[in-house]
């Protein structure tokens, strides 16, 4: 670990907290029983763990409603074993044959194969396009709601160039429009945010092992209580099991068989970390580094960036080439010679590296997190300058 410059963030945040290893450790020795199969008291304790996550996690997308006094149900928090799940859960369980969607290029595969798949079938979908920058004008979302639309849904943040898109603005014409909005959170929940009821959100998907320092295989999908959402997996629930059909009350509509208990114990103490540390300052240390990394990096010749350089409205997230290189090789260059681990390619998000120019061979992301340090940085960036000095002289 100690040669190790961990900057792929974006993929999954790495190292976790000590508290999340430790409480996987703890509870799964201790209550790794299937929680509400049975009524033993290790059972109820297992169900009590997972309801207590649900309430965080409402309570995490949801803080003017819970401000004002009035209660978010738990129950539509579901969980599911990634955002990947999430996002085919819900663009399933709103689109039929002959409804559109409105969506962007920022999208990753999640959103793109879902929707595509839709069309397939007799829907339709519309891709709208950026800004040079990487920013949606909500004014186009505008535009491109048809009266069967049944479904808005915008990437926070950008996986490629780390843009953040204006949800309120959106959401506000979403609710205008009578159109059901879904956020997909991937790179921002646990970093940035996101209340449901100021943005007139219905469905917020977010993985557990990113900026919420779960661990792989955790996710979900918090649903607002006017949302409208049909099930499309069936299976046991644990209750009245003699019912001939699945059940249709929340959480059970959208999930179904034995949830991933030491998965969400973790993302339950990854939650309890960042409400220790405080969002806030996790991600000024994160901006804070971005900012180094970005200013370190404008003045090596043969480095070009691609998306927005704006700090504003912006996770710790940014791409580049190297002029003369192809991104895998950069990327097999910093890791096997100088231990710096980064991401190359198209990162599941064709269409913005097709938007911004790099649709042949993507780019070189790097995404910094919490536990990286300024001595990172240094390290990462004088490795860059030694690579691009072989070809960029």
């Amino acid at each position: 670990m100690e040669r190790i410059t961990y900057l792929d963030n974006a993929a999954t945040t790495f190292p976790k907290p000590d508290i999340v290893h430790d409480t996987i450790r703890n509870f799964y020795s201790t209550c790794g029983v299937n929680p509400g199969r049975s009524g033993c008291d290790l059972a109820l304790k297992a169900e009590e763990m997972i309801q207590g996550t649900r309430k965080k996690i409402a309570h995490l997308f949801n803080k003017s409603l819970i401000d004002s006094g009035k209660a978010k149900d738990p129950n539509r928090t579901v969980f599911t074993l990634n955002a990947t799940m999430s996002l085919n859960l819900i663009v399933n369980g709103t689109i039929d044959r002959g409804d559109h969607i409105v969506t962007t290029m920022l999208e990753h595969d999640s959103v793109i194969r879902p929707a595509n798949h839709k069309s397939r079938e007799g829907a339709e979908t519309t891709y709208v396009k950026p800004d040079p920058e990487g920013y949606v004008n909500p004014e186009d979302i505008r535009k491109a709601i048809k009266k069967n639309t049944r479904l808005v849904i915008v990437n926070h943040a950008s996986n490629v160039i780390g843009t953040v898109q204006d949800l309120k603005a959106i959401g506000k014409i979403c609710k205008e429009s009578g159109v059901q909005f879904a956020v997909d959170a991937a790179q921002t929940a646990g970093v940035l945010p996101i209340d449901m009821a100021e943005c007139n959100i219905s469905f917020v998907s977010f993985t557990g092992h990113k900026g919420l320092f779960g661990p792989t295989g955790t996710g979900g999908i918090c649903v607002a209580d006017d949302a409208e959402i049909a099930g499309t997996i069936y299976g046991g629930t644990g209750v009245r099991s003699a019912q001939p059909y699945h059940l249709e009350e929340f959480p059970y509509r959208l999930e179904a068989g034995t949830l991933n208990l030491a998965g969400i114990c973790g993302l339950s103490a990854g939650i309890d970390w960042i409400a220790q540390k405080g969002m806030d300052n996790i991600y000024r240390h994160e901006m804070e580094l971005l900012a180094m990394l970005q200013e370190g990096l404008e003045e090596i010749k043969g480095v070009r960036f691609w998306g927005t350089k704006s700090l504003a409205n912006r996770v710790g997230t940014l791409s580049i080439t190297i002029d003369n290189y192809d991104p895998a090789d950069v990327g097999m260059i910093l890791d096997v010679e100088y231990g710096v681990i980064t991401r190359t390619g198209l990162h599941c998000a064709p269409l913005i590296h097709e938007h911004i120019g790099t649709g042949a061979r993507g780019s070189v992301r790097f995404s910094v997190g919490p536990f990286n340090t300024k001595e990172h940085i240094d390290t990462a960036l004088k490795a860059v300058r030694e690579v691009a000095a072989d070809r960029c002289s």
